[in-house]
């Protein structure tokens, strides 16, 4: 959290200085998509997820390398603007660790979740890459 304070920080001196943080770019092949679940699923909680990636690399937020970027996981929510960093909240998860999986828990019913990738300050890349919503219902 302190790094990602940091980097908030750095970002704020330098746009206030005039300068430009411009979003990094994503590979032109890059696709973003769920391995688990798939849509229409119907799961038990916990749900367990595991994200996919291709055309691109995982990096940790905070990490500045090309065509890499972390996983956001979007619940019940719409796409998040795309010219700014990804809200965190209980809609907007980020795995800013580099992960590629989790379990998380959903009351039951029926769910929608996305995808976004995001750079290295959880900015969607300059030519977005997200993924379909998918509708799971967790019994």
């Amino acid at each position: 959290m302190l790094n990602l304070m940091k980097m908030a920080a750095t970002a704020l001196m330098l746009t206030a200085a005039g300068g430009s943080l411009a979003a990094a770019e994503s590979a032109k092949d890059a696709r973003v998509y769920f391995i688990t679940p798939q849509d229409g699923e119907t799961v038990t909680g916990p749900v367990s997820i595991k994200f996919g990636l291709s055309g691109m690399g995982v990096a940790p937020a905070g990490v500045e390398r090309a065509n890499t970027g972390h996983h956001h996981l979007i619940i019940d929510a719409p796409l998040p603007s795309l010219d700014q960093s990804v809200p965190s909240d209980e809609h907007y998860r980020h795995f800013g660790g580099g992960q590629t999986e989790t379990t998380i828990e959903l009351a039951p019913g029926e769910h929608t979740l996305q995808l976004l990738m995001g750079d290295q300050l959880h900015r969607p890349h300059s030519s977005a890459v997200f993924s379909d919503v998918i509708t799971i219902t967790v019994k």
